[in-house]
């Protein structure tokens, strides 16, 4: 059973058997050609990486070193069969040293949340391992500036808290009675 042709211009691929435009060439990616896949390669081909011929040559090449083996049953210290010893300061980097001061300015800072009093000596020294910091590039500059900031914040509001005291006996003595007139 086959279908009627469809109303007007529009043509209907499944309906008739032949193409109403040519099929594309396989060769051809928008109209551009497609590049060849590459072959096998020639294993015999001078390489591109190929040594320079005229390059200084290294007269102890191939010499023979010397035996970098321990004695049997002995084995120095950091020597592990197989690998190379170890030295300080190979392998992988080490954080930076933090900075002592940075710490105690940081510790300061923060008790100064309960007594106020450390509150500015931690600040203080949070400038200094600031300073100290810059000059010997220890690690801890976070903690020097958390403790600058805490510390400040902390003393300025121990400053109100003095103001408002002081302010407060200002006033009760200026608005007291007064009572040695008995």
């Amino acid at each position: 059973m086959t279908n009627p042709p469809p109303p007007g211009n529009w043509s209907d691929p499944t309906w008739s058997a032949q193409r109403s435009s040519p099929a594309p060439d396989p060769t051809l990616v928008a109209g551009q050609p497609v590049p060849a896949q590459p072959g096998p390669v020639d294993p015999y081909a001078p390489s591109p990486y190929a040594p320079d011929p005229y390059a200084p040559v290294d007269p102890y090449a191939g010499a023979k070193q010397p035996a970098t083996q321990p004695m049997p049953g002995y084995a120095p210290p950091g020597y592990a069969p197989g690998y190379p010893p170890q030295y300080p300061g190979y392998g992988y980097p080490q954080p930076p040293k933090t900075n002592g001061m940075a710490i105690a300015a940081f510790v300061l800072a923060l008790i100064g949340f309960t007594s106020c009093i450390t509150a500015p000596i931690g600040a203080i020294l949070g400038h200094v391992a600031q300073k100290q910091i810059r000059l010997s590039g220890e690690g801890g500059a976070g903690m020097a500036k958390a403790a600058i900031i805490v510390g400040w914040i902390l003393t300025g509001f121990l400053v109100l808290v003095i103001l408002f005291y002081v302010a407060a006996i200002v006033y009760a003595i200026a608005t007291s009675n007064d009572s040695s007139s008995y």
